[in-house]
C-alpha cells in the first residue's frame, strides 16, 4: 500500500520535469531561411552570403536550407525595407554593407539600421584604387598626375550613388584638389568588369570583387584605403595610400548580418552561434584571407557600439562631401 502511494508522486516529479522550460529543446529554423543581399550580383556581399549558404549546406550548419536573394534596388533600399517590414520573423536575415548607414542618410527613405535586429559583425573590407592593367599607370602618383592633366575627363568607378566608392572619391578629390567624372554601377562585380572593359578609367573596389580579374592580369593596384598594408602575402606589397600619396584617407566597409525586427533572442542567439560556426570553417578562413578582407567578429553591445559609432561616421564624411540628403 505504502508503495502505490509514491506512485502518484513519482508521475508528478516526472511531468514537472519534463514540463521545465529549461529542459525545452533550443530554437532552431523550422522553414527554409531568406537570406536577403541588398545590392546586386558579384560584388562582396553577393559573394559573401553565398558562400555562407554553401557552407551551411556542406557542413550541415543549418537544419534548413538558406535561399540567397539580392534586392539591390535604391541602393539597398528595397533590401532594407523588405526585412524591416518582417517584424518578429524568424526566417529571414540580411548582409549589410555600409549601405545601411549611407542609403537612408542620402535619399531619406525611412529605414534605419535601428529598425533591424543587429546579430553580428563577420568582417570589415577594404577598398583599393584600381586602374587597368594596360594603362601605363604603375603607381597612383602616375595615375593622379594623370588626372590632374585632364582634370573633369577621368570617369571613376563605384557601387552606387552617395555610396561608400562614392565617399572615398570625394575624399581624393578633396585632398588633392581634382575632379573624377563618378560612375554608379549596381553592384562591385559590374564596377570591376567595366574597369577592365575600359569603361571607367580607376574604381574604388574592395579586394574580392576584383582578385580574380588581377590574378588573370586584366587590373591593377595602385593604393589601399587603410592604415596599414594588407598582410596577407598576396596583398602585402600594395603601399598605403599614405605611402602612395601622402593621403591620410582610410575607409572600411561592413560585412554584417541582421535579423528582422524584433527577430525572438532564442533565434538570435542560434544564428550567432552559426555565423561562429560558418567563420571558424577553414573555406571561411581562407575566403578572408585571398579577399584581404579583416576578420572582426563580434555580437551583442560590442557590436551595437561599433554601429553607433560607424553611423556617425558616415553622417560626418557625407556632410562634408555634400551627399546627405537636402
Amino acid at each position: 500500500m505504502t508503495r502505490m502511494l509514491h506512485v502518484p508522486s513519482l508521475l508528478v516529479l516526472v511531468l514537472a520535469l519534463v514540463l521545465t522550460p529549461g529542459s525545452a529543446a533550443a530554437w532552431e529554423p523550422t522553414k527554409p531561411i531568406e537570406f536577403v543581399i541588398p545590392a546586386g550580383t558579384g560584388g562582396g556581399a553577393d559573394q559573401m552570403a553565398r558562400l555562407i549558404a554553401g557552407l551551411a549546406e556542406k557542413h550541415k550548419l543549418s537544419p534548413r536550407p538558406i535561399i540567397v536573394v539580392n534586392k539591390s534596388g535604391g541602393a539597398g533600399a528595397e533590401g532594407f525595407l523588405h526585412v524591416k517590414g518582417k517584424k518578429g520573423d524568424a526566417h529571414t536575415i540580411i548582409i549589410t554593407l555600409s549601405n545601411l548607414f549611407t542609403t537612408p542618410l542620402h535619399t531619406g527613405v525611412p529605414f534605419n539600421w535601428k529598425d533591424l535586429t543587429p546579430v553580428a559583425r563577420l568582417a570589415l573590407d577594404r577598398f583599393i584604387l584600381w586602374v587597368n592593367a594596360e594603362t601605363p599607370y604603375k603607381t597612383a602618383k602616375e595615375y593622379i598626375a594623370a588626372v590632374k592633366e585632364k582634370p573633369t575627363t577621368m570617369k571613376m568607378g563605384g557601387t552606387g550613388s552617395a555610396q561608400e566608392d562614392q565617399i572615398i572619391t570625394i575624399q581624393v578629390e578633396q585632398a588633392l584638389g581634382l575632379k573624377f567624372i563618378y560612375v554608379p554601377f549596381k553592384g562591385g562585380g559590374e564596377v570591376c568588369v567595366n574597369l577592365v572593359g575600359k569603361h571607367v578609367d580607376s574604381t574604388v573596389n574592395n579586394p574580392i570583387e576584383c582578385v580574380s580579374h588581377w590574378k588573370a592580369g586584366r587590373v591593377r593596384p595602385l593604393a589601399v584605403f587603410d592604415p596599414e598594408r594588407i598582410p596577407d602575402a598576396d596583398w602585402k606589397d600594395i603601399p598605403t595610400v599614405k605611402e602612395a600619396l601622402g593621403l591620410d584617407v582610410q575607409y572600411n566597409m561592413l560585412r554584417g548580418i541582421f535579423g528582422a525586427p524584433d527577430m525572438p533572442q532564442e533565434a538570435v542567439d542560434w544564428y550567432i552561434a552559426f555565423l561562429k560556426k560558418v567563420t571558424d570553417t577553414p573555406e571561411f578562413k581562407e575566403y578572408l584571407s585571398k579577399g584581404a578582407l579583416k576578420s572582426a567578429f563580434a555580437t551583442g553591445p560590442e557590436y551595437v557600439k561599433w554601429l553607433e559609432g560607424a553611423e556617425q561616421l558616415h553622417k560626418d564624411l557625407m556632410t562634408k562631401g555634400g551627399l546627405l540628403k537636402k
